[in-house]
C-alpha cells in the first residue's frame, strides 16, 4: 500500500491505495475540522480498502482555494460539487463514503446528486434535523456572529454538542481545526448549517436506495433522538448506538466504530 498527497485547484485530498482492493472509501468530515479527524481510522481501513481523504473548502489545507467564490454563499450542493470533482480527477467511478457531522448532510446530499457512486453511507454523528434546544443555538450564534470573535461561539458551540468529560479529545481536537479558519469562512460555514431543517426534511420523505449504517454515541443527546426517527422511516438504514459515547463517535469510539463500518461495507461486497 502507498500513501500519496496532491495539492491541486480543486479540493486537497490524500490517498492510501490498497495492493488488491478495488473498492474507496471516502472521508468527509464536518463543519471546523478536517481530513486530520480520521487518523484513527486510517490504519483499520487501509487494510481493506483505498482511501481517499478531502479536506473541504476553507478547512485544513483546502483553506486557501477557492478565492473566486469568496463573496458567494456556500450551498450544501456546491460544497458537494467539490467532492464530485476530486472523484473525477481521481476516476474514482463510485466508493462508500464515511462522514462525521455535518459531513453527515454532504454525504447525503452527494447521494441525492449521484447516487450511482454512492455504494453505501456510513453516517457518524449524524445531523439529521437541529432540535428545539440547537435551533435556539444556532439563532443566538446568527445574532452575534458579527459581533463576537468566532472562536468564543466555536469553543460554545463545542462545549455544547459534546459537554461530557470523556468528549475532551473530540472538542479540543476540534476547536485546535476551527482556528485554521477565518471568520468570513466561519460565518459561511454557519449560513450552511443554518439550512439543515428544509433539506433533511426533504432528504426523510424521500429515501434512497443505498445502504446506510448510522454510527451514533448513545449520549450523543442533540441529534441521536431524529437519527432513530429518520431509521424508522427509512427500510435500507439501520442504526448502532456507541455505548457510553458522545457526538464524536470515531474519535471517542474508534475501535467500535472501525470494527462495526468496516464489517457494514465488507457485507455488502
Amino acid at each position: 500500500m502507498t500513501a500519496t498527497a496532491q495539492s491541486n485547484p480543486i479540493l486537497f485530498h490524500k490517498t492510501y491505495r490498497h495492493s488488491d482492493s478495488k473498492q474507496w472509501v471516502v472521508f468527509v468530515h464536518g463543519a471546523g475540522g478536517s481530513s486530520s479527524i480520521w487518523f484513527k481510522q486510517i490504519k483499520a481501513y487501509k487494510e481493506h480498502f483505498n482511501i481517499l481523504l478531502i479536506d473541504l473548502r476553507g478547512h485544513g489545507k483546502s483553506n486557501t482555494l477557492f478565492k473566486d467564490i469568496i463573496s458567494k454563499r456556500y450551498t450544501f450542493e456546491s460544497v458537494t460539487n467539490d467532492i464530485l470533482h476530486v472523484l473525477d480527477h481521481l476516476s474514482i467511478k463510485s466508493a462508500h463514503f464515511v462522514g462525521m457531522s455535518l459531513g453527515t448532510i454532504i454525504v447525503r446530499t452527494l447521494a441525492e446528486m449521484a447516487s450511482d457512486r454512492v455504494d453505501s453511507m456510513v453516517l457518524g454523528g449524524a445531523v439529521t434535523r437541529f432540535n428545539t434546544r440547537s435551533q435556539i443555538l444556532m439563532k443566538l450564534g446568527n445574532l452575534c456572529k458579527n459581533i463576537i470573535p468566532y472562536m468564543w461561539l466555536y469553543r460554545l458551540f463545542a462545549w455544547i454538542v459534546m459537554p461530557q468529560k470523556g468528549q475532551l479529545e473530540s472538542r479540543l481536537m476540534f476547536v485546535r481545526e476551527a482556528r485554521k479558519l477565518c471568520q468570513k469562512e466561519f460565518k459561511r460555514w454557519f449560513k450552511l448549517a443554518a439550512d439543515v431543517n428544509p433539506l433533511m426534511k426533504y432528504f426523510k420523505d424521500k429515501e434512497l436506495n443505498i445502504p446506510t449504517l448510522y454510527l451514533m454515541g448513545d449520549k450523543d443527546y442533540m441529534f441521536i433522538k431524529p437519527v432513530k426517527e429518520m431509521v424508522l422511516a427509512h427500510k435500507n438504514s439501520q442504526l448502532v448506538e456507541i455505548a457510553d459515547c458522545g457526538h464524536v463517535c470515531n474519535v471517542e469510539r474508534p475501535q467500535e466504530f472501525n470494527q462495526r463500518s468496516i464489517s457494514f461495507i465488507q457485507a455488502l461486497a
